[in-house]
């Protein structure tokens, strides 16, 4: 019974614990260990914060990523949000205990009271751990386990090329920058815990690697995202290809109809409002931009020739109208012979010439139509080959030009 009241006064000394600072790190301070383990001077205390030793090898821990959310993807400030859990495991020989003298299997301690890896995320633009005073897991043999919750905005590098059915990966890299690699070593696998598909963005695979040849221990997380396009193709291309199917169908109206030329002009007047608020809507790069940017640009110009065609021939025609209106009347002297040579109806050929000219520009306007249609056709099929096929490969960054440590070009 005196053992059980040592051992519960002991375990109450342990609740006080510093407030866990939020941000991308996350860091343990030195305090002092209880007198259960028999670490009370000031020596043993600092080595009871420092990491632990496995002889030559570096200290093996097990991580694991449990990814419970993934929402808030901004692919205009190339940003996405996630939450995380993670369960880290390490053993700590200095922390195990004798059963049969301590019968306690499992302690619970802050995290303050042990060493703990100081994980930094590098895509992170900030970072809420949800804890502010995690508590790990000891059992008698010295294994530890740490449970950490955290809510993060990182940046993500889209492939927006085929936008709206666009992929991507996005990349955590999680580093352990108070420690080098020759004392740390992580072991990451990663769980997906989403629940969710009524989003926009989807994940579809999750995948976890260490790097090769870092200064300091890192393991990443790799997400890869897929767009569902029921939002953007609703919004953006039935709109577009609407439009364009109005401007055809415009074509079928008669030269002649003045409502021809008013009914293309407003069309190209709306296509212009809906291009400005589309340039708005889609994302733009350095490399790589979407297709449906070069598309609809396309589509601006299609309709641009095709009104620009209507309101040419439309002033041939009234041009022409008003010139045979206008044109002067026969001498006096020559008035028997323009009456021989006309005919008994001398203004039929006055008719006859406009009706020339009227036949000719509905014969150009025909075959404008016919090659329009035909243009906008094969168009269509191109940009679907574009679509389905054509790749691009984008800038290296930087930082990838240059490894790490390497020397910095002048």
């Amino acid at each position: 019974m005196a053992l059980r009241l040592l051992l519960h006064l002991a375990l109450l000394g342990l609740g006080t614990t510093r407030p866990l600072v939020l941000g991308r790190s996350l860091r343990a301070p030195a305090v002092a260990w209880p007198s259960l383990f028999g670490l009370n001077s000031p020596l043993q205390v600092h080595e009871a914060t420092q990491i632990p030793s496995n002889g030559s090898a570096p200290l093996l821990v097990a991580v694991q990523v449990f990814v419970t959310n993934v929402f808030n993807v901004d692919i205009l400030r190339y940003t996405v949000s996630s939450m995380l859990l993670l369960r880290l495991s390490w053993l700590d020989t200095r922390l195990a205990w004798n059963a049969s003298v301590y019968p306690r299997r499992v302690l619970t301690l802050p995290w303050d009271a042990l060493w703990t890896p100081g994980l930094t995320i590098q895509e992170a633009l900030w970072v809420d751990w949800q804890d502010p005073s995690p508590r790990a897991q000891v059992d008698q043999d010295g294994h530890v386990e740490l449970y950490l919750a955290l809510t993060t905005e990182t940046n993500c590098d889209f492939e927006l090329l085929h936008f709206p059915r666009d992929q991507s990966n996005c990349t955590l890299s999680f580093y352990a920058l108070s420690n080098t690699v020759m004392e740390l070593e992580f072991q990451a696998h990663v769980v997906n815990e989403i629940v969710s598909v009524k989003r926009e963005y989807v994940v579809r695979d999750l995948k976890t690697q260490v790097p090769p040849q870092q200064l300091v221990p890192c393991f990443q997380v790799s997400l890869h995202l897929q767009n569902t396009a029921l939002k953007a193709v609703m919004a953006l291309l039935v709109p577009g290809e609407a439009l364009l199917l109005a401007d055809m169908c415009g074509g079928l109206l008669p030269l002649q109809a003045a409502e021809r030329t008013a009914y293309k002009v407003t069309l190209l007047l709306g296509y212009l409002v809906f291009h400005s608020s589309l340039v708005q809507a889609l994302p733009s790069s350095s490399s790589c931009n979407p297709l449906l940017i070069h598309y609809f640009t396309i589509l601006l110009l299609l309709l641009f020739v095709s009104t620009m065609e209507s309101v040419l021939l439309a002033g041939l025609l009234a041009w022409d109208h008003l010139r045979a209106k206008r044109s002067p009347s026969p001498a006096p002297g020559g008035e028997q012979q323009v009456h021989e040579a006309a005919g008994p109806n001398p203004e039929g050929a006055t008719r006859g010439a406009a009706g020339s000219w009227r036949s000719w520009a509905e014969v150009a306007d025909h075959t404008f139509f016919l090659l329009y249609v035909a243009g906008v056709v094969c168009s269509q099929f191109i940009f679907i080959g574009l679509w389905m096929w054509a790749t691009c490969k984008s800038d290296p960054a930087p930082g990838e030009a240059v490894p790490h440590g390497g020397q910095p070009r002048l």
